[in-house]
Formats: C-alpha cells, structure tokens, sequence
C-alpha cells in the first residue's frame, strides 16, 4: 500500500518499488490488483493445492467426535487410535483416509496426538476411588 500511495503522489513506479524494497514488476502486479479490486485487491490470495479430504462442518464433528471419546461396544475401544478413526471416518462419511494422512488433519485442528493413561474396559471405578482415598484394608 505504501509503494502504491507513492507512485499514487508521483514518483515513478521503479523509485516507489525501490522506498519498500519491492521489484518492479511486483509494484506493477499489485498496481493492477489495486486499480481493478482496491484494497481488498492486495490482500493475499488463497494457495493452489489440494482441497481439504474432510469438509469444515465434518472436521466439527470429528473434533466433537474425538473429544467425547469412543463406546466400547460401538467402536471397540475405550480411547482412539489414528486407525480407528479412520474406521468411523469412513463409516461416517464415506471417505478413506490413511492414518498418516488422519494424524495430519488432527494436528491440523489444534488436538495432539498425545494418549491418554491406558484405562482397562472393566476397571471398577469404586474401587480406584477407594483406594485412592485410603480405605483399602492393609495388611
């Protein structure tokens, strides 16, 4: 904007490109950005590349997913696994994801990758209470 308001006041395209350490040619480029869009002309303009596997309203689910945890008897554990997400992922919304590629978009969505203490199915939960709390019997 500031090599632009320079050359708007005068100077000539090659001593305003050279005020804010610009080329030539990028002056030239946002010139036309500008005349043609404004301001909003030179805001960056989104990267090529593959879009997102997941759409932004599933990856919402899956973080709600994630972060209710699994049901032993529906998904067959107590804690996720890259690979059985990519189970319910595909049995959700039908799209196939490798775990290497699935531990990508979970970083991708501010979660870590860290596992929880391992928790056995059948642990009783009155007893580690108990326990904790000193009312075991010692001997």
């Amino acid at each position: 904007m500031v090599a632009i308001a320079h050359a708007l006041d005068g100077l000539s395209r090659a001593e305003a490109a050279r005020l804010v350490g610009l080329e030539r040619q990028a002056l030239r480029d946002a010139v036309v950005r500008y005349n043609a869009e404004g301001l909003e002309g030179l805001a960056d303009r989104p990267k090529p590349g593959r879009p997102p596997t997941l759409s932004e309203g599933e990856q919402a689910v899956l973080v709600a997913t994630i972060l209710h945890g699994p049901d032993l008897e529906r998904d067959g554990g107590v804690e996720w696994t890259l690979p059985m997400l990519c189970r319910w992922i595909e049995g959700r919304f039908d799209k196939r994801l490798h775990p290497a590629s699935l531990s990508r978009v979970v970083r991708g969505l501010d979660l870590s990758r860290q596992k929880t203490r391992p928790r056995h199915p059948q642990a009783n939960e009155a007893a580690k209470a108990a326990f904790a709390k000193g009312g075991y019997a010692a001997r």
